[in-house]
C-alpha cells in the first residue's frame, strides 16, 4: 500500500505567478496592471506591447503554469500527497485575490505558497509577499475569516531545480557543431534589476554589492558549470549576464547585458555560446523575446553559433522538488527537524523572511514574513 505523505498543518498549495496576456486585447490592460503607479505613458506601453504582438498577443506563461499545475497534481497523486492546488497571478487572471477568496470559501485554513521565482529579490519575493498582504486585506475588508498563509523557501539550489537545467545545458552543447563545441562559452542569464535593489536583496546581514540576488545566481551558475565539467570532461568558460532591463537610463542596473556580452565573446574569439536562462522558471515572454529573438539576432549578426538551453518548466524533477519542499516545511511547522535539500555552499534559505529582507521601495505590509500583519 502506498504511504500517505503528511502535509499537516497545511491544507492547500497556492501557485503564485506573474500572469500574462492571453490575446491581443489583453496586452495593454495587462501592461497597465504591471506598471500601475509608475506613471508610464500609454504610448510606451504600446511599444513594449509589440513584443507580445509578435507572438499573437499571447504570453506563454499562463499555459506554462497550467502545465506545471498538471505536473504537480500528477506527482502528488502518484506519491500519495493529498493536497489541493490552486493558482493565482499578480497581474492577470486568475487574480490572486479571487483565488484566495475561493480558497477561503472552500474552507482552506493553512495555505502554503509556491512563487514562480527561485531567488531573493524585491520583485521575486518581497513584492509577492506584499501582493499576498494586499489580497488578505481585501478579504478582511469583506468580513471573511482569513487563512494563515506561508511561503515556501527559495529553491534555487534544490537538486530538482538544478538537474533539469544541467541537462538542458548538456543538450545545448551537444547540439553545437563538433568544431566549436569544446570551446563554447556558457552565458548564464537572469533578469537585470537596479543595483540598489540587488545590493539590499536577502537578509540585512548579507546586504552589500549584489546582495543575495547575485550570490545565489553565481552559486547556481557555478554548480551547473561544475556538473557540466564532471559529465563532459570539458571546463567551459562561463559568465553571469543579465537581460530585460526596463528602467530609466540614469539608474544603474546589473550588467553586462546579454547582447553586449555576445559582442564581447565575438571580439575575444569565442567559437560558440550556450545561453542558459537560470533566472527563469519557465520559457515566458522575456525568454522568448529577449533571448530567442533579440539575443539570437545579435548572435546571427556576429556569426556566433548560439544555442539556448531550456528552463525548468514543468519537469517532473521540479514537481518532485516542490513536493519535497512542502513536506520539509510541514515537518518543520510540526516541530520536527527534517533534512533540507540544498546543494552548494549557501545552504537552505530561511522559511520566514526576516525584517529588512529585500526591503520595499516604500514601507508596505508583507505577508509570510517575521513582520507580517497576518501571522
Amino acid at each position: 500500500m502506498r504511504d500517505v505523505l503528511d502535509a499537516t498543518p497545511y491544507d492547500a498549495l497556492l501557485l503564485l505567478s506573474f500572469g500574462g496576456p492571453e490575446g491581443p486585447d489583453d496586452v495593454i490592460p495587462f501592461l497597465e496592471n504591471v506598471t500601475r503607479g509608475r506613471g508610464i505613458p500609454r504610448e510606451r506601453l504600446k511599444e513594449v506591447g509589440e513584443h507580445y504582438f509578435l507572438f499573437g498577443g499571447v504570453s506563454p506563461i499562463n499555459d506554462q503554469n497550467r502545465a506545471l499545475l498538471d505536473a504537480l497534481r500528477k506527482d502528488f497523486a502518484d506519491h500519495g500527497l493529498d493536497l489541493p492546488i490552486y493558482w493565482g497571478n499578480r497581474n492577470w487572471a486568475p487574480y490572486l485575490t479571487d483565488t484566495l477568496r475561493e480558497m477561503t470559501a472552500d474552507g482552506r485554513r493553512r495555505i502554503l505558497v509556491l512563487a514562480t521565482s527561485a531567488y531573493a529579490s524585491y520583485s521575486g519575493c518581497r513584492q509577492y509577499r506584499e501582493n499576498l498582504a494586499d489580497s488578505l486585506a481585501a478579504l478582511e475588508a469583506e468580513g471573511l475569516d482569513l487563512p494563515k498563509v506561508d511561503k515556501l523557501r527559495h529553491y534555487f539550489n534544490h537538486e530538482g531545480f538544478l538537474e533539469p537545467m544541467i541537462e538542458g545545458v548538456l543538450r545545448s552543447l551537444a547540439d553545437l557543431p563538433d568544431d566549436v563545441r569544446e570551446g563554447a562559452h556558457i552565458a548564464f542569464s537572469t533578469h537585470s534589476i537596479p543595483t540598489a535593489s540587488a545590493d539590499t536583496s536577502g537578509p540585512v546581514e548579507g546586504h552589500g554589492e549584489g546582495g543575495a540576488y547575485v550570490r545565489q545566481h553565481l552559486e547556481v551558475a557555478g554548480l551547473i558549470a561544475d556538473a557540466v565539467r564532471e559529465r563532459t570532461g570539458v571546463d567551459h568558460p562561463w559568465q553571469l549576464v543579465y537581460q530585460s532591463r526596463s528602467g530609466a537610463p540614469h539608474i544603474p542596473w546589473l550588467e553586462p547585458d546579454i547582447c553586449d556580452h555576445l559582442q564581447t565573446l565575438h571580439e575575444s574569439g569565442a567559437p560558440a555560446v550556450v545561453i542558459a536562462p537560470i533566472g527563469f522558471v519557465s520559457d515566458h515572454m522575456e525568454v522568448l523575446y529577449d533571448l530567442d529573438t533579440e539575443a539570437k539576432a545579435k548572435a546571427e549578426e556576429l556569426g556566433l553559433p548560439m544555442r539556448r538551453s531550456a528552463t525548468v518548466g514543468a519537469d517532473p524533477r521540479f514537481a518532485a522538488a516542490v513536493r519535497d519542499l512542502i513536506l520539509e516545511r510541514a515537518a518543520t511547522e510540526r516541530g520536527e527537524q527534517p533534512a533540507l535539500c540544498a546543494l552548494g555552499a549557501l545552504g537552505a534559505s530561511h522559511n520566514l523572511c526576516p525584517v529588512g529582507c529585500c526591503p520595499a521601495r516604500a514601507p508596505k505590509p508583507a505577508a509570510a514574513g517575521v513582520d507580517s500583519p497576518y501571522a
